[in-house]
């Protein structure tokens, strides 16, 4: 009678166990998404707002597009792919590593010229004939690999159109991701740096001197799309990235929202 009474409460205790966590299954799924460095801020905001409304946990790895599509590209397991630009989407999408009926468009961003917040540098008029070769003197120029990760791609765009790369190209120091490029700006490494004007006003050690025109290089446009892997339920995280709640976040951090807002 003992171990039947035991038995007995060990169910019971169990039962209560279960009915007290209703949202269990939620806390178990997560979702793994592979995102452009410089969308960091924003996008932890966003995903603890989906956690917080789901139950439903976000890991995120932020680095350069083009290391992250390779990522993938090797089998990874992202399931939400977020690049800086449509050259790396579009990558993705030609090796099929995403589900094309997912993409979307989503925030557009502009690159500026920073310098260190105590530089003597500053309100830099950036147009034809701008000499930043002149402007860093002996100092170096902090940005992406110009050949590769989109801030560098966008960069170098934006210099050759203004006449301003050849003379400058030896003063620049190629960093891994956007993120970096600001770091060495930020503790002095470097006396100049082309970053996105998102990054530049999150980190209080910079100052933005100088705006690039937007025709000076290639419109600055972030994707994203289901990786061809995805579980079906990432849909409604993606859903989610379109909505107003999360337009108010990436607007807040300086991103332009580029599609109407599906809820």
């Amino acid at each position: 009678m003992k171990r039947r009474a035991f038995v007995l409460a060990l169910s019971t205790i169990a039962a209560l166990a279960v009915a007290g966590a209703p949202h269990a299954g939620a806390q178990d799924k997560t979702i793994t998404v592979f995102a452009a460095a410089s969308l960091k801020n924003a996008l932890d905001d966003i995903n603890a707002a989906y956690t917080k409304k789901t139950g439903v946990k976000v890991v995120t790895s932020y680095a350069a597009s083009s290391t992250l599509v390779k990522q993938i590209e090797q089998g990874a397991p992202a399931e939400v792919f977020a690049s800086a630009d449509l050259d790396w989407m579009d990558y993705a999408a030609q090796k099929k590593l995403i589900k094309d009926d997912t993409r979307v468009s989503l925030l557009g961003n502009k690159i500026v010229l920073i310098a260190p917040k105590d530089s003597k540098i500053d309100n830099v008029t950036i147009g034809p004939g701008f000499d930043l070769a002149k402007l860093a003197g002996d100092g170096r120029v902090a940005t992406d690999d110009v050949q590769a990760v989109p801030v560098g791609k966008y960069a170098k765009a934006a210099l050759e159109k203004l006449g301003a790369w050849n003379a400058a190209a030896s003063k620049f120091a190629m960093a891994e991701s956007v993120r970096a490029a600001l770091a060495l700006v930020a503790r002095g490494e470097a006396v100049l740096g082309i970053v996105y004007e998102t990054d530049a006003k999150v980190e209080p050690n910079v100052k933005i001197v100088g705006a690039f025109p937007a025709d000076s290089h290639p419109p600055i446009v972030y994707p994203v799309a289901a990786t061809a892997g995805a579980k079906p339920d990432v849909n409604d995280y993606l859903a989610f990235l379109r909505s107003a709640v999360a337009k108010s976040v990436f607007e807040q951090y300086g991103f332009t929202f580029l599609i109407r807002p599906t809820s």
